[in-house]
């Protein structure tokens, strides 16, 4: 995660100023297919944070007004601005955008060897409104209308069929909290091509657990919320996100254990009753999980 460069130290990576360089935070590009490559020679494989979703509005360092107006690389005027994250947001029709977005796709594979990508925050780029202060409730409706970024969608389309094309063994996973229909299945199936679909709802749902006495946790909700996905669709999920655990809140670690992670984690402590218990649910978290 936050490999492409990027201004604001504080937005974790997102706010990516130059798409096509290792950020200096981690070293010098070569440190980093260093690491690819030490990867590969353990048999893992190395799956980057890639965001295609918007830029920073930084005007000195990233692409935003690069030719002097407002609508070069994004829409003109306020539907070219995010303003739930301050950031610029692409305009997937312009042939310039999508060259530059799936040059940068082939920049990876080609010079980094990467073996997949998970894409952030597709979400703003399937819809119009970006996903600000829109619910889904699982009705085509949702999904299906005026308010779908269609350029978006052939973009991500594209992006799909490109990346097979250079490595047909990459994996794409799309970070998604709408629910998007076909998100992850095959082109040939009218599909949008991705491999996986990240679960957002699942960090959601246990964070929002954690302020709740585990007494009145409802099973039910549990096993539905880990179940619930489209057919015959393939999903990521984790107990807890970067999203949840630093931006905003706390680990789960930090709700079950509270002050005692400071103090009670010791072998050469006691273990306490908020400890023994922290860790017997931190433990069933994941399993179920």
């Amino acid at each position: 995660m936050a490999i492409q460069e990027h201004s604001y130290y504080a937005s974790f990576g997102y706010h990516v100023t130059n798409f096509f360089s290792i950020s200096s935070r981690s070293g010098h590009p070569d440190d980093f297919k260093y690491l690819v490559n030490k990867a590969h020679s353990m048999g893992l494989r190395i799956i980057i944070d890639l965001v295609h979703s918007h830029a920073s509005t930084n005007e000195n360092d990233g692409i935003k007004n690069f030719d002097g107006t407002d609508h070069c690389f994004s829409h003109g005027g306020a539907r070219g601005y995010h303003s739930g994250w301050d950031s610029m947001v692409f305009d997937y029709s312009k042939y310039e955008v999508k060259r530059f977005l799936l040059a940068n796709l082939c920049w990876f594979l080609d010079e980094y060897n990467v073996d997949g990508f998970r894409f952030d925050a597709v979400t703003s780029i399937l819809y119009n409104h970006h996903g600000i202060g829109t619910g889904f409730g699982g009705g085509y409706g949702d999904y299906f209308g005026l308010q779908v970024d269609q350029d978006g969608i052939v973009y991500l389309m594209l992006a799909n069929i490109l990346i097979r094309e250079i490595n047909p063994d990459a994996i794409t996973v799309a970070e998604d909290v709408s629910g998007m229909p076909t998100l992850c299945r095959p082109l040939k199936d009218g599909g949008i091509g991705f491999d996986y679909r990240l679960s957002m709802f699942m960090p959601d749902m246990w964070i929002k657990l954690m302020k709740t006495s585990d007494e009145y946790w409802n099973m039910g909700h549990i096993v539905h919320s880990l179940t619930n996905r489209r057919w015959n669709e393939k999903v990521v999920g984790y107990a807890e996100s970067h999203d949840q655990a630093i931006v905003g809140d706390k680990t789960i670690s930090m709700w079950l254990f509270d002050a005692e992670i400071y103090t009670n984690m010791s072998k050469m402590t006691d273990c306490t009753q908020t400890i023994s218990r922290g860790m017997a649910l931190h433990k069933m978290i994941r399993l179920l999980s």
